[in-house]
């Protein structure tokens, strides 16, 4: 057993040893080979690297957990899946902004090409390859992670990884987080669905810009979702808690009843805001020993005004 160990190990040294020069690509190294070969050539070769990487960290990662049942300590040669297509989609970005001459998500650019002005592929349209690079590994990649962590923030799935990837960002306040609490509140709930419970809690806080400041309110029963932000406000000015109402303004008319402001979220959007006020709430009963009289028991209670009309149904 103990030569089988030396052995392994020393298979993984060489296999450490070989392949640091075979991984190690520069930039001027992509820009050669472009002069000496065609850019979809190029191209094409780099995708095809990029997953021979991925596999190899996926078999180190074999090896090492066979070395670990063996009671050898070895480092972690890799992370998950996800992780490792997210690294090799950006190196793609980075190979077709050598060969394509374009950055990625740009437009046009110097979309023609000097022999001619074509563009597209048989032109060498820098745009024609981000276009490519946005619907291919990159761009799936991309979308798959944040799906995920949308699924994750509404409870429809996700997965560990962007689960906590979103939570990590919404409590910073970070972009990638509020993007999605974004998505989802103006979103249509039937299709995206809503975020609750705790999450939609710390979500208030962050998709309002109120994350990391002191005096920031405490927020509960809160839920997130087609043009809606409802919940209970608690803060320095109403300590006991306040139920309070948010109305995408450009999904829903300005509220007729009641006093209400207008705030602001981290994206732009405006919102009508308004908290619940003192009402007097009637409980109708039988007045004792006057059969069929009814009589009223008053009582005042804290209530939001009615939800104001959406502007599609109008």
């Amino acid at each position: 057993m103990k030569k089988l160990q030396n052995a392994l190990i020393l298979l993984l040294f060489l296999l450490a040893a070989f392949s640091i020069s075979a991984f190690a690509v520069t930039e001027a190294e992509v820009q050669a080979q472009v002069a000496a070969s065609s850019k979809e050539a190029v191209s094409g070769n780099l995708f095809i690297w990029f997953l021979c990487a991925i596999a190899f960290l996926k078999v180190s990662q074999k090896i090492d957990s066979f070395m670990g049942s063996l009671g050898v300590n070895v480092g972690h040669t890799g992370g998950n899946l996800m992780a490792e297509a997210m690294v090799a989609a950006r190196g793609i970005q980075m190979g077709w902004q050598v060969a394509g001459g374009g950055g990625f998500g740009k437009s046009g650019g110097t979309g023609a090409s000097s022999a001619g002005g074509q563009s597209g592929p048989a032109g060498g349209s820098a745009g024609g390859g981000t276009r490519f690079l946005q619907g291919g590994l990159a761009g799936a990649v991309s979308r798959q992670f944040t799906n995920s962590a949308m699924h994750s923030a509404t409870n429809q799935g996700g997965n560990m990884i962007t689960g906590n990837a979103f939570k990590t960002s919404m409590t910073k306040g970070g972009d990638f987080a509020n993007s999605i609490i974004s998505s989802v509140a103006q979103g249509d709930i039937r299709q995206i669905g809503s975020i609750t419970g705790d999450t939609a809690n710390q979500a208030v806080v962050s998709y309002m810009g109120l994350a990391g400041k002191p005096d920031a309110p405490t927020y509960s029963n809160a839920e997130i979702g087609g043009g809606l932000i409802m919940g209970t406000e608690t803060s320095t000015i109403n300590p006991e808690g306040v139920q309070f109402g948010m109305y995408q303004a450009e999904q829903y008319m300005a509220p007729e009843q009641g006093h209400y402001d207008v705030v602001q979220s981290v994206d732009g959007a405006k919102w009508y805001r308004q908290y619940a006020v003192d009402s007097v709430e009637k409980i109708p009963y039988e007045k004792p020993g006057v059969p069929g009289k009814v009589a009223y028991e008053e009582s005042i209670v804290q209530k939001l005004p009615p939800v104001p009309k959406r502007k599609d149904r109008v």
